[in-house]
């Protein structure tokens, strides 16, 4: 015998033990699925009699599908619980309701989106949150002001947003 074949009979067998719990859990699930689709054909067999003398003991019919089997998806809205109330005396949080049910616009004159938090569209509110960040939020950006009565300021880019920075932070230091 050559080495190689004596290589290639080692490999092979040591491949065969290491196989081996595999082949067995494989065979043990063949064998159950065997019982399963025994089952599932007396089920099957015995679902209109089930039907049949089940509301007599109590038992409701299954619903139209398949037996057993939860719907997909959401559940429907009259399941969905109720959302819960703002505790009294609490910080507001969110968005202000609307007057007319309608929503309401965006603080920032001309902007014309819808609000979305503290009465900024999402994008004024990005601004007002860096603005917030940086010390340097104007007085009329106030929470929840009324739409379209805020003035837009526009922030100085590269160099000059930089010593606008510095001075902001010198005035606050």
């Amino acid at each position: 015998m050559s080495v190689d074949k004596a290589f290639r009979e080692m490999i092979r067998n040591e491949i065969e033990v290491q196989l081996k719990p595999l082949r067995d859990v494989v065979s043990r699930l063949e064998a159950g699925t065997a019982d399963l689709d025994a089952l599932r054909s007396v089920a099957e067999r015995l679902a209109p009699l089930a039907q049949v003398v089940g509301p007599l003991f109590g038992a409701q019919a299954p619903a139209a599908g398949k037996v057993g089997r939860r719907p997909v998806g959401r559940p429907a809205r009259a399941a969905v619980s109720a959302p819960v109330a703002a505790p009294a005396g609490g910080k507001r949080r969110g968005r202000k309701p609307a007057v007319d049910g309608g929503s309401r616009e965006c603080a920032i004159k001309g902007c014309g989106k819808p609000s979305r938090t503290k009465g900024y569209c999402a994008a004024h509110y990005q601004k007002l949150r860096m603005l917030e960040k940086t010390n340097r939020r104007p007085e009329a950006w106030g929470d929840y002001a009324n739409p379209n009565s805020v003035e837009d300021i526009k922030l100085p880019r590269g160099r000059a947003a930089s010593k606008a920075l510095a001075e902001a932070a010198q005035k606050n230091a």
